[in-house]
């Protein structure tokens, strides 16, 4: 049995003539473009929040922290239900968490309150592995390819959208009229894919691992928080030590206990294949790279005109200047597919690692021109298509068809903790390079070409991981339609 296929042929809900099976593809994109718009659409009001909700900074900050906490726990604990209950139904769950999260924030001004209800929005993240896993099961081998592709887009379409999109509606109305925009959205996205996206046959039937899922979330919780706030409490402070020494004992336990457990929530056996585990290490570094794109370039250009090399812009030319990268992902998301099904995921990855590492070249050679920001910008975003596109068919490609949302999802984690790592990273840079001005301590041009530096040095790392990863480079459509026209040539010569 060919392990790249899935378990029963491709349904007609998906490759069909009917207006449903048309829409498949779009409304999954819709729902990955609406998950990461719910991600950045709290950025602009944080200047502004801890006098909106009468709380401290400090208080805000939690409303981005909730978010990636829940978002790193329940990405791989969905993939894993949506594997053994039905992908549509755990990723219309996932949806409607994330609408009702919206709704709190629209109702509410009590941070308390936006703070859960940030943390609803994080079972978002799921969406993606969820909807990739879905577009496996669905289409043929010859239309996967670019759908696959153009899902993994959606992450970064969706962030280049909802920066400006959320800051001209907190410039020109009140900041919960964003908050009832998406929730509308999102009542939409939960209508479309229930009426759009049939449920997968293919399952992994058994009992879910809720021991697995409890250890997990404490380790991953304990991680992403030790790193998330290391630079605000300080990296040997014992709040954070003793949150990275939980997190050590604590995943170290849930290892031994995952090798030992009958039905595991992630097969880790699997994980540790070459194939998916240097999948999943290239994934982290890449998240690592393409995370200090956005936080470097929203700091640089927004930086005052006093620092010598600062712009002095709104959060709305900001995030114009981020919008051609989201249009480069859209662009270039065929083309990866592309160069997927001619040379094969891998070439496709360490490529996308490459374009990265030049982008952030073009940014230290000039980063006080902005067209030569924007240009380097897109640069990293048109590599960061080419590598996000390419991750999930390395997947598709290594596991078994019913374990592809739990694959899926914790390839998706490493990707989180990546971009949480590159936060602390930058953070660290930065602070440590600064000068005065106006009064106030901001970072220097050399720090900024410092972290430049760093993700570029990151990016290589992946792509040496990825010409690392084994395997062929024939597309999976390929390899099948070999394996028939070699099947027919046999049977022919035996008839003969």
């Amino acid at each position: 049995m060919d392990q790249q296929g899935p378990i029963s042929p491709p349904r007609g809900a998906a490759s069909g003539p009917g207006l449903r099976a048309r829409l498949t593809v779009p409304v999954l994109a819709m729902c990955g473009t609406l998950m990461a718009v719910m991600q950045t659409v709290v950025v602009p009001l944080l200047p502004d929040l801890p006098r909106l909700t009468h709380s401290s900074p400090g208080a805000v900050s939690w409303m981005v922290t909730a978010t990636l906490l829940a978002g790193a726990v329940l990405t791989p604990v969905l993939g894993r239900a949506g594997d053994m209950y039905g992908k549509r139904r755990v990723l219309t769950g996932a949806l409607v968490l994330m609408t009702l999260g919206s709704v709190m924030c629209a109702l509410s001004s009590d941070i308390a309150v936006l703070i859960a209800a940030r943390a609803l929005q994080g079972a978002a993240a799921a969406v993606v592995p969820l909807s990739i896993s879905i577009l496996r099961d669905e289409l043929p081998p010859e239309r996967r390819g670019s759908a696959v592709a153009m899902m993994s887009s959606t992450v970064g379409i969706g962030a280049a959208l909802g920066l400006p999109l959320a800051a001209m509606v907190v410039q020109y109305a009140d900041w919960h009229t964003m908050f009832w925009m998406t929730s509308a959205l999102g009542a939409l996205g939960v209508t479309a894919v229930s009426w759009a996206v049939r449920e997968s046959p293919v399952r992994q039937p058994g009992r879910f691992d809720v021991t697995g899922a409890l250890g997990l979330a404490v380790g991953l919780v304990s991680l992403l928080l030790g790193v998330s706030q290391g630079g605000q409490w300080g990296w040997s402070s014992p709040r954070v030590l003793s949150l990275f020494l939980v997190a050590v004992a604590d995943l170290a336990l849930w290892w031994w206990r995952q090798l030992r457990t009958e039905q595991p929530l992630v097969d880790l056996r699997l994980v540790t294949r070459p194939r998916v585990g240097l999948s999943h290490v290239a994934a982290l570094l890449t998240g690592f790279a393409f995370y200090a794109n956005s936080l470097v370039t929203a700091q640089l250009v927004q930086a005052p005109k006093a620092t010598g090399y600062g712009l002095g812009l709104s959060i709305v030319a900001t995030g114009l200047c981020l919008l051609p990268g989201g249009v480069t992902m859209l662009l270039f998301s065929p083309l990866s597919a592309r160069i997927s099904a001619t040379r094969g995921p891998r070439i496709t990855l360490a490529l996308g690692a490459a374009v990265i590492a030049c982008g952030y070249a073009v940014r230290i050679a000039d980063s006080r021109a902005l067209w030569m920001i924007i240009l380097g910008a897109t640069v990293v975003a048109t590599g960061t298509t080419l590598a996000y596109s390419a991750l999930p068919t390395l997947i598709l490609r290594a596991v078994p068809a019913e374990q592809t949302a739990s694959a899926n999802g914790v390839n998706v984690l490493m990707r989180t903790i990546g971009q949480a790592a590159s936060s602390a990273a930058v953070a660290a840079v930065l602070v440590h390079h600064t000068s005065p001005v106006g009064g106030a301590l901001v970072p220097t041009l050399h720090g900024y070409l410092v972290a430049f530096g760093m993700a570029g040095a990151v990016a290589l790392a992946a792509c040496a991981a990825a010409l690392t990863i084994p395997g062929d480079s024939a597309p999976e459509g390929t390899r099948r339609a070999k394996g028939r026209t070699r099947g027919a040539r046999d049977g022919a010569m035996e008839g003969a």
